[in-house]
């Protein structure tokens, strides 16, 4: 009975020690929301609308390297061979499955769909903000979406949050994939609740509008050559006369200097915080500046700090020589686009005796980067980041006019640009599109989904990669300088660079194919690594 009895208060005291610090352990979780207690009001709406702005732009430097890497415009440049070797494998086409910037892209698109996902699986349309954030959200996933597309062909379609046992899902159709795009962004066009601008100059509208919804729209139908669709919804955006192209100087149009101008479609903000320089941390524009850290400057605006430039996405003598034969060498686009080696030290920049860069002797001036953009340091800047502009408007609706059989609507979007550019008026054809299209946006990431769904990049790409052009000042300290472009075989196994049929679409990354036993990888690119 003793036995009986001490086992009976042993176990009480035990049940309740075990309650005491259960209920002690019970603490709520502060800094926390669930979804049970978010999502619910109109601030916590915009909140989470602005979420998928903050993710837009944390995804523009992979986003940006990638595609140009990827063109036919520049070079990987540097400061010389594998300095950055995974910029040089995606331009010379000997990247892999596990290529990093590839796989950076990837996930950032279905982290921005994901954020998409929870907007619209949580937020009740039940007030004006609500339904905005809804209409944000889908026009973000059909952004992702249109690039998963058209880079990568069938991918996994994820419409909804998922659970557990759906982590590893197969790709779906494209045609599955382009419905989902085309629905989300005629829902948020005709939501009536994306903000529109009061006329072109209205610089006050910040975030994603009816037209940039409008002529993504556009472009989802030109790449599936539905030409009459694409024609009249990119129409309806010059019609609006919501956007106009910038007036200004032609070589500030991408720089600080003219941020949210009339031209531009999308832009993400970047703030000036002289007291924390890291809210604004950005290698983007120092990585694509000029190799400053073996160049000479006079003029402190390129060379105020030590480095302020790394020298990459240089342009390739071939985007020269597309200008020239178009406009000649004093072409007023063309000068205010790119510059000679020439042209740069009369402004007071040269190559270091002995030293030597990749590049063939052209430097991208419209992308310039200048220390006052950065006042606090190199790294600094404080330009915004950019999407979109309205030439690019024009240029699609030239080519969905003209395959549509509008002549005329064509000729009009093709010589509006043209204009600009203070060229001639051209007869609008495919051949003068291309071009056009190729000048005016040249380094600004349209140019490889173009070539790809033109059916041109093959013979375009075949042999990039064979060489490598290195400017160099063979001059020694004291003696007259003497700068040449030299090209360097690096590669010589054929099989080791150029674009290839399978190249039309990127791989599955890597990871993804570890991750995921249903994912199949796209034709060419072998097996699970």
């Amino acid at each position: 009975m003793k036995s009986t009895y001490f086992s009976l208060i042993v176990g009480a005291f035990l049940a309740l020690g075990t309650t005491s610090c259960e209920d002690k352990l019970d603490i709520a979780q502060k800094g926390v929301l669930d979804y049970s207690s978010f999502y619910q009001t109109d601030e916590q709406a915009q909140n989470a609308a602005d979420a998928l702005y903050i993710q837009l732009k944390s995804t523009y430097y992979n986003y940006t390297m990638l595609k140009s890497s990827l063109s036919d415009d520049v070079w990987a440049g540097g400061g010389g061979r594998n300095d950055n070797s995974e910029l040089e494998g995606c331009n010379e086409f000997s990247f892999g499955t596990d290529q990093s910037f590839i796989g950076g892209v990837w996930e950032s698109y279905y982290s921005l769909i994901y954020k998409a996902n929870v907007i619209l699986g949580h937020i009740t349309p039940d007030s004006d903000a609500k339904k905005k954030a809804i209409a944000e959200a889908k026009f973000f996933r059909a952004f992702a979406y249109f690039d998963l597309i058209s880079l990568w062909g069938e991918v996994p379609l994820v419409d909804h949050e998922l659970t557990s046992s759906e982590y590893q899902i197969k790709k779906s159709p494209t045609a599955d994939l382009w419905q989902l795009v085309e629905k989300d962004l005629n829902d948020a066009i005709s939501s009536g609740m994306l903000e529109e601008k009061k006329d072109a100059n209205d610089n006050t509208v910040w975030r994603v509008t009816k037209q940039i919804a409008q002529t993504y729209l556009g472009k989802a139908y030109l790449w599936q050559e539905k030409y009459t669709e694409a024609a009249d919804v990119l129409n309806e955006v010059r019609s609006s006369k919501k956007y106009a192209l910038y007036q200004g100087d032609y070589q500030n149009i991408l720089t600080y200097i003219a941020e949210g101008n009339c031209e531009s479609m999308l832009e993400s903000n970047r703030i000036l915080d002289m007291s924390n320089a890291w809210d604004e941390f950005s290698f983007f524009e120092v990585m694509n500046h000029w190799r400053m850290d073996k160049l000479e400057a006079s003029n402190t605006e390129w060379y105020k700090y030590k480095e302020t430039g790394w020298g990459f996405m240089v342009p390739q003598k071939s985007l020269y020589d597309a200008f020239v034969n178009e406009e000649g060498k004093d072409g007023y686009r063309l000068n205010q686009t790119i510059k000679t080696y020439d042209q740069m030290t009369q402004l007071g920049v040269k190559l270091k005796k002995g030293s030597s860069i990749i590049n063939e002797g052209y430097f991208l001036w419209k992308r310039r980067f200048s220390s006052s953009e950065a006042p606090i340091i190199f790294w600094c800047s404080y330009n915004n980041y950019r999407w979109m502009r309205y030439a690019e408007v024009l240029l699609l609706a030239a080519e969905a006019n003209l395959k549509a059989g509008n002549q005329t609507l064509a000729d009009e979007c093709l010589n509006e640009v043209r204009t600009r550019a203070k060229l001639p008026y051209k007869k609008a054809d495919m051949d003068a599109i291309k071009l056009e299209k190729r000048l005016e946006l040249c380094c600004e990431y349209t140019r490889y989904q173009d070539i790809i769904r033109w059916k041109d990049a093959e013979a375009l790409l075949k042999n990039q990669g064979e060489k490598t052009p290195m400017l160099i000042n063979t001059a020694k300290v004291g003696e007259a300088d003497n700068v040449i472009v030299e090209y360097k075989n690096y590669n010589t196994d054929k099989n080791r660079y150029g674009f290839k049929s399978k190249h039309y679409l990127l791989p599955i990354p890597a990871k993804e194919m570890r991750l995921n036993p249903n994912m199949v990888q796209n034709e060419g690119w072998g097996a699970k690594e």
